[in-house]
């Protein structure tokens, strides 16, 4: 009932002619490929050139993050409006690296998200437990927080296009994936959550994508899982022939 989504975070890598010729290998690789949605999220600059690229193929495109207003001055920043002007599909927002980094709030990502959906994007919600969090006995608790915060004053039609990503903090980029079975137990408690929050209807619609270290030698075990709707996957999407490997997983 949920169709999987495979989807590539480039975060801070790939100049524009590096996104391009990653394009032209990979682009071949997937052409025939409908079992998945495939979306792309690269960096700001190489955007408009993925974009294009990808116009008239079965890949989508989304930025790695936005602002909430359409205007301001707000050095750095990139708005919804002209993320829609450029024909941008989907956004990923809270991404733990900028929860981490950047001091990205649940708050934050509630005012995002409802420009998100304003604007019609098909946004993916990242939410995660620390290290420290699943070791305290946390996880229940920080995933509820951060679920239930971000959806706040949204409703379930409003949240019809809604993704969520569940990424483990302790397993972003350290080689370590949370075994199958314990992603799938998080993406259970996140489903409970949706449905706490909004209702059971886009809680049983809603897919959950897990991201943490997925590479090749893993997908296969964790896409067994009923409750693991896809794939957010970071170092191992810059490569066409490893991404391409993930994407047709058997």
């Amino acid at each position: 009932m949920r169709k999987p989504l495979i989807a590539g975070n480039w975060k801070m890598y790939k100049t524009p002619r590096e996104s391009l010729s990653f394009l032209d290998a990979f682009l071949p690789l997937v052409v025939r490929h409908n079992r998945d949605e495939l979306a792309l999220f690269p960096p700001m600059t190489s955007l408009g050139y993925v974009l294009d690229a990808c116009a008239r193929s079965n890949v989508s495109v989304g930025a790695q993050n936005m602002h909430w207003l359409n205007e301001g001055p707000y050095t750095g920043q990139t708005s919804p409006t002209m993320l829609s002007s450029i024909g941008c599909s989907h956004v990923l927002l809270g991404h733990s690296e900028l929860r981490l980094y950047f001091g990205e709030t649940d708050e934050r990502v509630n005012l995002k998200l409802k420009a998100a959906i304003k604007h019609n994007f098909s946004p993916i919600v990242c939410v995660g437990e620390s290290e420290a969090d699943r070791n305290a006995g946390k996880t229940e608790q920080t995933l509820r927080s951060q679920i239930c915060t971000a959806l706040r004053g949204v409703s379930a039609e409003e949240a019809d296009r809604l993704v969520v990503a569940y990424e483990p903090v302790w397993a972003i980029g350290t080689g370590s994936t949370a075994n199958p079975h314990v992603a799938a137990e998080a993406h259970g408690l996140i489903r409970h959550e949706l449905g706490r929050c909004c209702n059971q209807a886009l809680a049983g619609k809603t897919r959950i994508l897990y991201g943490g270290s997925v590479k090749p030698e893993n997908i296969s075990a964790l896409m067994q899982q009923e409750e693991i709707d896809g794939v957010l996957v970071g170092g191992a999407s810059l490569d066409p022939q490893s991404f391409s490997k993930i994407v047709h997983y058997t």
